[in-house]
């Protein structure tokens, strides 16, 4: 058997720490996490980036809360989602009796993976994540669970509220109300706009107590400047080794553009391609080459005009959708970016990455959205695409690091309460 070592006992002034042999029996180490989503790749991609910033990439299990799709689901998304679910359940029930009753041949509502409603889809499960939080208490420790987005904000709350001693809730993007329901609540900055003097100028009176937040944020609210992510300077690394081939000897400097699509706070359509499309032909003296790539909601129309105008261009290259998504081997090897403004996620990982960003169609973005690209501008870390730019000239900021930063506080929070992460 390998003998045990102890460390050196501490001096006096030292800090006071626990040696490696009883730290295993010490049921305060933070050993892995619980994430819950709602669908949506960037909601997700923010709860991934936090528990990767934390160091519980590879000790994490994952839960995902969906609502019911297809046919008048689509237009029931802004209730809440126990109320989405009930209604879609007496549908499904309506329809059975009406189907058994007339005994006729009718159109089958949409369902996904061939069942109606969500029964063939893993659900998360409060009761289910409470009595794992408990069970594996004594063995493993307690659990950090982390979710992000609207409808994960019940399920979150009510695992704290069943399992507080045993358990560390972080609610990314802003729960609302009631923020005392999460141990920590991580959204970007600009969700409190609602607050400001500014903001409450543009809602009527009546609606004032409706607009969110509610709440101004308090020590246990981590303020970001943008979205959270999994883009670090090791994931930038693996993937400069890994797109090497395809970029090493792509001609200098190399010019991305992200295009997103248009959002209620941030409408554009067919002018803004052609604003777009325009600038980037006016600026391709200054570049090697340009590579652009299309989001999922990207509209076809304005697809359509950037193609039209650009695919033919020797400098240009525009991704066609096909794997493997080249996007990490952008981030890793652009010289500067070129960023619609509808995408906090896609403008805060560009931003992540010190280089040149800049962003096109702010003007009309409206709402808190305004105030986040405010700030940007304000603080050096992009600036507005208007063709005239040169590509080669090269400038900097400090990179935004909203992900390590919220890490940080995490790590602290737990250090106040006695829990500590073992990555």
């Amino acid at each position: 058997m390998r003998p045990i070592t102890l460390r050196p006992p501490p001096s006096p002034t030292a800090a006071r720490g626990t040696a490696d042999i009883f730290e295993s029996g010490v049921h305060t180490l933070l050993r892995r996490a619980v994430l819950i989503g709602n669908g949506f790749p960037s909601s997700e991609n923010h709860s991934l980036g936090l528990v990767r910033a934390l160091g519980l990439s590879d000790n994490h299990l994952f839960y995902r809360v969906t609502r019911p799709k297809g046919g008048i689901n689509e237009f029931l998304q802004w209730l809440p989602l126990s109320l989405h679910k009930k209604i879609d359940l007496l549908i499904n029930i309506f329809y059975l009796l009406f189907k058994s009753s007339t005994q006729k041949k009718v159109m089958h509502l949409p369902s996904q993976n061939g069942v109606s409603g969500l029964s063939t889809i893993l659900e998360a499960d409060v009761k289910h994540i409470v009595n794992l939080a408990r069970e594996s208490y004594d063995k493993e420790g307690p659990l950090l669970v982390v979710a992000s987005g609207r409808d994960t904000i019940s399920i979150a709350s009510s695992i704290k509220r069943l399992a507080s001693d045993k358990v560390f809730v972080v609610q990314i993007q802003h729960p609302r109300l009631h923020l005392n329901r999460f141990d920590m609540v991580i959204t970007p900055r600009h969700d409190y706009y609602p607050l400001t003097a500014e903001a409450q100028k543009q809602v009527p009176k009546l609606l004032r107590r409706w607009i969110t937040p509610r709440e101004p944020p308090d020590s246990h609210v981590i303020l970001t400047m943008g979205a959270l992510h999994q883009i670090d300077f090791a994931s930038l690394r693996s993937a400069a080794i890994t797109w090497h081939d395809v970029f090493a000897d792509v001609p200098r400097p190399l010019l991305v553009v992200n295009i997103g699509g248009p959002t209620r706070n941030c409408r554009y359509g067919e002018d803004l391609a052609k604003q777009l499309a325009a600038s980037l032909l006016s600026v391709l003296v200054s570049c090697g080459s340009v590579r652009i790539s299309f989001s999922e909601k990207t509209p076809q129309k304005v697809s359509n005009i950037i193609v039209k105008e650009l695919e033919n261009n020797p400098k240009v290259h525009i991704w066609d959708g096909q794997e493997p998504n080249p996007r990490m081997g952008h981030l890793a090897w652009a010289d500067a970016f070129v960023v619609t403004a509808d995408s906090v996620s896609m403008i805060s990982e560009a931003c992540s990455t010190g280089k040149p960003v800049y962003v096109i169609g702010a003007e009309r973005c409206k709402w808190k959205f305004t105030e986040f690209h405010k700030t940007l501008r304000e603080r050096g870390v992009v600036r507005p695409f208007t063709g005239s730019e040169d590509i080669s000239e090269s400038w900097s900021y400090p990179p935004l690091n909203d992900t390590a930063d919220a890490a940080k506080r995490v790590h602290e929070t737990l250090a106040a309460r006695g829990w500590k992460l073992k990555t």
